[in-house]
């Protein structure tokens, strides 16, 4: 399936810089073969020109020219059209320019030498965003494939329009939030609003997987492959075939698979462990991470040319604290939520625990007001959802104090820290805090290693002492869940 084959935007006005009239001729033939209009500029000053007289719906510029480079005339274009789209072409090795750019929003990024199916895929996504700003905001009866996302911010639904314009081509998304934010939801909710939507949705999370079996579980297996391999098995890709495929947490992935992953999304064809034929899939890919992939890419733990291939179109979700209208719509929604599910009394929140809420900073996004509302409707007495019942995880009352006097908390839990020490061996101690740092790290091993300074392989070992021993241990993607 293919969203660029009745592309209802060919025809429309391109403009093409390059100071390379080499680049800039393919350019246009690939542009003009498959349907567009063209117009070329060999530098920034004479795209300028070009912009006021020939009004263009895109602009497409080398990122690297002399006088005045592509950063520059994206610029000058967005300070006279913020509108206008630019995609910029980039030479392998600049990957902080080019991270930077769509932090400045440049729409997207093309790596030299590229290929006429990514070129057209991310002009076709431009293309609609740009025919999307002048059309109404959807009915009330298109509405159900976002139906899962709450939101009152301008931020959310400004983002919510680009997803779902995105979504009516093949374009490979990257979802970029931190934890907790709901970037599987916004995932889930660009497959429906996607021509794939009667296909399957799959989702696989690449953190949570130990790398010797994340390849098969990705690409399948033939019988026999390896010691357990008592049957075919039929990988992630080959059961999205025809939908959409989450790569959730990409970051996490070994290198050396992302190089067998890259070839799939090249070629759409796999191969199973131990097969000998390759098989042909067709499907959508969406991945996610709570990482910078510009800064793996710098510190060599993922592939460069992996990253141009997935970062075809950009989201960025916004934490919660950045959009502060939605705490309390969450809030209502969740007391809904889980009122119904524990089969008690729908009790609205109290005013004063609505200001708690406001105050709080929500490090852990959506998910921890979540677990926060899921306790307090556990909690409350009465006919309300006082402040008394509004708690963190290790049974404090949430206050606004802690967001007012950080220093404060910091002295305050330090102090409690150092008492509770006293009393306990070593090895609970050590077993306590590699614990709360893979909570803090919201199972993440990768990050928590880090954090305590010790390797992957050490971390692991440990965990599987304490699973062995009946102690929780969080899962990725999650922290432990506190008894109430």
């Amino acid at each position: 399936m293919s969203g660029l084959a009745l592309s209802p935007v060919t025809g429309r006005k391109i403009l093409a810089v390059d100071d390379d009239p080499d680049i800039l001729k393919l350019l246009e033939m690939r542009l003009v073969a498959a349907g567009y209009q063209v117009v070329t500029a060999a530098n920034g000053e004479e795209a300028l020109a070009h912009i006021g007289v020939s009004r263009p719906a895109l602009v497409i510029s080398d990122l690297r020219m002399p006088r005045m480079d592509g950063l520059a005339l994206f610029d000058a274009i967005h300070q006279a059209d913020p509108a206008l789209p630019v995609i910029l072409l980039t030479a392998h090795g600049s990957i902080p320019e080019a991270v930077d750019a769509t932090r400045r929003g440049v729409f997207g990024f093309l790596t030299k030498p590229f290929d006429s199916k990514s070129l057209l895929q991310q002009v076709e996504a431009a293309l609609r965003l740009t025919a999307g700003a002048h059309v109404a905001a959807d009915s009330s009866e298109d509405q159900s494939w976002r139906e899962a996302i709450i939101t009152r911010s301008p931020h959310m639904e400004n983002l919510l329009s680009q997803a779902k314009l995105m979504a009516m081509s093949d374009a490979s998304v990257f979802i970029q939030g931190d934890s907790g934010t709901g970037k599987e939801l916004l995932a889930r909710a660009i497959h429906k609003a996607s021509p794939r939507n009667r296909r399957p949705f799959v989702a696989i999370n690449c953190g949570a997987i130990p790398e010797a079996l994340l390849e098969s579980e990705l690409f399948g297996h033939e019988k026999g492959a390896f010691t357990g391999a008592i049957a075919r098995r039929i990988g992630k890709f080959e059961e999205a075939n025809g939908g959409t495929l989450l790569l959730d947490e990409i970051s996490e992935m070994d290198v050396r698979l992302q190089a067998k992953l890259l070839r799939a999304l090249q070629e759409r064809m796999i191969d199973r462990v131990g097969g000998t034929t390759p098989v042909k899939v067709d499907l959508r890919i969406i991945a996610t991470s709570n990482r910078n992939l510009g800064d793996a890419v710098r510190e060599g733990s993922f592939r460069e040319d992996l990253f141009y291939r997935l970062n075809v179109v950009h989201l960025r979700l916004p934490a919660l604290r950045e959009r502060p209208g939605d705490i309390l719509a969450l809030a209502d929604h969740f007391a809904r939520k889980y009122a119904e599910l524990n089969g008690m009394p729908l009790r609205p929140i109290a005013p004063e625990a609505r200001k708690l809420l406001l105050s709080n900073a929500w490090r852990g996004n959506v998910r921890e007001l979540e677990n926060t509302i899921h306790r307090a409707v556990l909690l409350a007495r009465g006919a309300e959802i006082g402040p008394e019942a509004v708690m963190t995880p290790e049974g404090e009352t949430l206050g606004p104090a802690a967001g007012r006097d950080p220093a404060a908390r910091a002295a305050q839990t330090a102090e409690a820290m150092t008492r509770s020490l006293v009393g306990h061996t070593v090895a609970d101690v050590e077993r306590e805090l590699i614990l709360d740092t893979l909570d803090h790290c919201l199972g993440n091993r990768t990050h928590a290693a880090k954090i305590l300074g010790i390797s992957i392989r050490t971390l692991r070992n440990k965990l599987s002492e304490y699973s062995s021993a009946g102690i929780a241990v969080a899962e990725p993607g999650q922290a432990r869940v506190s008894a109430l």
